[in-house]
């Protein structure tokens, strides 16, 4: 720890072992204060590299970290419990074993995903860590069947004007890196590939020299696109369209639009029509002196090109505990998570990567043949080592 514990004793809780959360209490640990996590899952599951799970060049322990481990290694407190209610009038966070009484909330429970008819015949490499591995089994099962349908989708929230909760980074990756997997199995003939989503451009959030690019990536690993139908439901070999056509597929991969968790919902929160939680830009809930809300929990507003990433649920972590700290202390200054918004992507293929990056006044792509593929196992590497303190964290990173 960088500094003596501080004496003022505060009681602070971090609600959610994600990115977001384990991020701000390893933060608040650095800055001296007493933490206690609540998590429903006793590991932090590291969703930008689970996208090699299927294709078998990661285990599922690759991509975890255990809490206890982090626990440890930072000082923070874990209680791997399942949230059921948060009371911000009360000042408590209830589970479905103990009650939780705090100072101050760092609410980081991530969100929910929109429903779909059918959607229970899907699976998602955005949703329960699980999946990942669901995901693994259903494709091996094609493979030794000799041949497949496989499609892979995203959409939006119809009630998040800004599309700020729409993930396609990962749907690009998923069939980019299906694609390589079947031709090493010498089995591309074999199986059909298709991506489909409701929007005319899917994509464009990257920005429109990465979108430009896009078509030269599914020409290249073969992939069929349908684009600009809305879904009306998933059945278990397919997918239904607005207009009535019908999309078969053996294994569907669909990334739901995110949605306001379902507790939060429930809560005496602010929340956005979305169900996000109205935040300033300090990251400070609206109308709660005493409590933050961070990562994919919280709304995104003044700035519709950006998305909800890992990097940036890492960035609200720094700058809240930073205004937390420094009001702590009386100091006047604070940040914003404003001024560091940007969409960064190292864009997965299995045989390379494509470096994207957008800010509000400039997109460009990179391809990088080979050495990308090798710059994303890399970061992969240092995300977990340098949470875990087994290698030195760079700074800004």
């Amino acid at each position: 720890m960088k500094e003596n514990s501080i004496s003022i004793k505060k009681k602070i809780l971090v609600a959610g072992g994600g990115f977001a959360g384990v991020e701000t209490a390893i933060k608040l640990r650095k800055y001296g204060y007493d933490v206690d996590l609540i998590s429903e899952r006793d590991y932090l599951f590291i969703y930008p590299i689970s996208i090699w799970v299927p294709v078998k060049k990661k285990n599922f322990e690759d991509v975890t970290i255990k809490l206890s481990l982090l626990s440890e290694k930072h000082g923070f407190n874990v209680f791997i419990e399942k949230i059921k209610e948060i009371n911000v009038t009360d000042n408590i966070v209830k589970t479905e074993s103990s009650e939780h009484h705090y100072d101050y909330l760092f609410i980081a429970i991530g969100m929910s995903k929109v429903k779909y008819k059918g959607i229970e015949h899907t699976l998602s490499i955005c949703g329960k860590p699980g999946d990942s591995v669901k995901i693994k089994d259903e494709l091996e099962k094609l493979i030794q069947r000799g041949h497949g349908k496989i499609a892979v989708g995203f959409a939006g929230n119809p009630k998040d004007p800004t599309a700020t909760a729409v993930r396609g980074g990962p749907a690009f990756e998923l069939l980019f890196n299906f694609s390589h997997y079947l031709k090493k199995k010498k089995l591309s003939d074999k199986f059909e590939l298709n991506f489909f989503a409701p929007m005319n451009e899917p994509g464009k959030r990257m920005g429109t020299k990465a979108y430009g690019k896009m078509d030269v990536f599914f020409k290249r690993y073969r992939i069929k696109t349908f684009f600009g139908k809305k879904i009306t439901e998933f059945t278990e070999n397919s997918v239904i369209f607005e207009d009535n056509s019908v999309l078969e597929s053996d294994l569907t991969i669909f990334i739901s639009g995110g949605e306001g968790h379902d507790i939060i919902k429930k809560s005496d929160l602010p929340q956005n029509d979305a169900g996000f939680i109205k935040i300033n830009e300090l990251c400070r809930v609206s109308g709660q002196p005493n409590v933050y809300a961070i990562g994919d929990a919280a709304a995104i507003i003044g700035h519709p090109w950006a998305s909800k990433q890992g990097h940036i649920a890492e960035v609200m972590a720094d700058v809240s505990t930073y205004n937390f700290n420094n009001e702590m202390k009386l100091k006047g200054k604070r940040k914003s998570y404003w001024e560091k918004l940007h969409i960064v992507c190292v864009m997965d293929s299995g045989d390379g990567a494509a470096f994207v990056v957008r800010k509000h006044n400039k997109d460009f792509i990179i391809p990088l043949p080979i050495l990308g593929h090798w710059m994303k196992k890399g970061w992969g590497f240092y995300y977990k080592n340098s949470k875990l303190k087994r290698i030195p964290r760079i700074p800004g990173m």
